[in-house]
């Protein structure tokens, strides 16, 4: 386990009722939401940015003092964080950008810390059909106005997401004057863990409530650094996951992988998923390879 370097997971989480991530408006009266093209038919996705801030909420509502913002003393600087891992799960677990006047010290170098965490958007694997939510705001009719008449994009479909966990840069290297102790970089690991467990964004969520934990979830600890499961989780028309190609891709990376796992939640899929235990079940054994990692 000691020769393992990330954490690798990639999810599957159905929406019957969303409008997850707003995009530019097209229109007025129209909310929008973001979509990618792919071929004739768009895709609705819920940005990196809107999922890592979903995440670092998850670690706030888990009891975790976050970084607060600070503005930048450079002349249009963007505003950044407390820049203190040592202290703060977010900054040591999501990075950050210095925006701080060149000292002679620091010869004009600003502070950073790369992302420990890699999180790919979270995408629709089901077309956008047109479907929209009327809406009416009667917010002004007692004063003589009239009726403000909206509408809102609206998906209903299966969305995948992935991330990739550094765990060898958790709790140490940039940003650090000492690393932290083996029990508190597993620590951090494993709230970050739970936050995906119980992943929730927070946007458009009161009209629109929505679950975005995961259903499905397939996962390695790897010597190498790569998002394996990325391009290799499927699902067919009938609702069935694509088991050979879970299967492929455990065999072609059979020298890479130290452990895997797969989780589903019963009745989500249509058919059997190879080998796999509850969602529950695999979290823990997630939390599991956290804990003998950093012994």
């Amino acid at each position: 386990m000691k020769q393992a370097k990330a954490l690798t997971l990639t999810y599957l989480t159905p929406v019957s009722f969303a409008s997850l991530n707003g995009g530019d408006k097209e229109a007025d009266n129209i909310s929008s939401i973001k979509k990618i093209a792919i071929g004739i038919d768009q895709y609705p996705y819920v940005s990196s940015q809107a999922v890592r801030r979903a995440l670092r909420n998850q670690l706030e509502v888990l009891g975790w003092e976050l970084s607060e913002g600070v503005a930048a003393t450079i002349k249009k600087g963007a505003a950044t964080t407390q820049q203190d891992p040592q202290k703060y799960i977010d900054d040591d677990l999501f990075g950050y950008m210095g925006t701080e006047s060149a000292t002679e010290e620091k010869k004009g170098k600003p502070p950073k810390r790369t992302s420990v965490v890699r999180v790919s958007p979270l995408i629709a694997l089901t077309p956008y059909q047109g479907d929209l939510d009327f809406g009416t705001n009667y917010m002004g009719v007692k004063t003589g106005g009239d009726p403000n008449i909206f509408e809102t994009e609206i998906h209903s479909g299966l969305y995948r997401g992935s991330i990739l966990i550094e765990l060898d840069r958790v709790g140490c290297k940039d940003g650090f004057d000492k690393d932290l102790p083996p029990e508190e970089r597993a620590k951090r690991v494993k709230a970050f863990l739970t936050a995906v467990k119980n992943l929730w964004a927070s946007g458009r969520q009161s009209r629109f409530l929505a679950d975005i934990s995961p259903k499905f979830i397939v996962s390695a600890i790897l010597t190498t650094k790569n998002p394996i499961f990325l391009e290799s989780v499927r699902v067919a028309e009938d609702g069935t996951i694509d088991n050979q190609m879970i299967k492929e891709t455990l065999q072609d990376y059979k020298d890479e992988i130290v452990k895997s796992v797969v989780g589903v939640r019963t009745g989500a899929f249509n058919g059997e998923v190879t080998g796999a235990v509850t969602i529950g079940d695999a979290f823990n054994t997630m939390m599991q390879w956290v804990d003998t990692y950093y012994q």
